[in-house]
């Protein structure tokens, strides 16, 4: 028997970092399909939030699902979606890549606080300007071309 306790917190943008988000409707129907997408696989949503150009994810995760697979899963599904649902969104895209953290259960509590508080966080700070912390904090290497797109 094994025993495993995977939870991330997932950044991904609009392509080009567009405003497809910008209806707090938009915004939050598309979080909780996000959630539906997740549950789907087996997951548990904790939290998902954003802004008109970049959502928050936190969530579990499975062993046997690869981040890459789970994001994709995500990103295509609900890109699907949102057509469907929002004629008015025929542009609507998401960028092509994603960041993936994963997260103690002590300090998951804070990032599901961190993603809902999204709205706030950001008249603060630019989208760019928070990956770069997150990945800095993380100790991920970037190249600053595509933190910038």
């Amino acid at each position: 028997m094994s025993f495993i306790n995977i939870q991330y917190h997932i950044v991904f943008s609009t392509k080009e970092r567009r405003a497809f988000l910008k209806d707090p409707d938009t915004l939050r129907r598309t979080c909780e399909y996000f959630g539906g997408i997740v549950r789907e696989m087996g997951c548990a949503m904790l939290a998902a939030n954003g802004t008109a150009n970049h959502v928050h994810i936190a969530t579990t995760g499975k062993a046997a699902i690869a981040v890459s697979d789970f994001v994709r899963a995500i990103k295509t599904n609900s890109s699907a979606w949102v057509h469907k649902t929002f004629p008015d969104l025929p542009l609507f895209r998401w960028q092509d890549g994603y960041a993936a953290f994963t997260v103690s259960p002590s300090t998951m509590p804070r990032v599901v606080a961190y993603v809902r508080g999204q709205a706030e966080h950001h008249k603060k700070m630019t989208f760019e300007e928070e990956l770069i912390l997150l990945l800095d904090k993380h100790g991920i290497e970037y190249d600053e071309r595509y933190v910038f797109d």
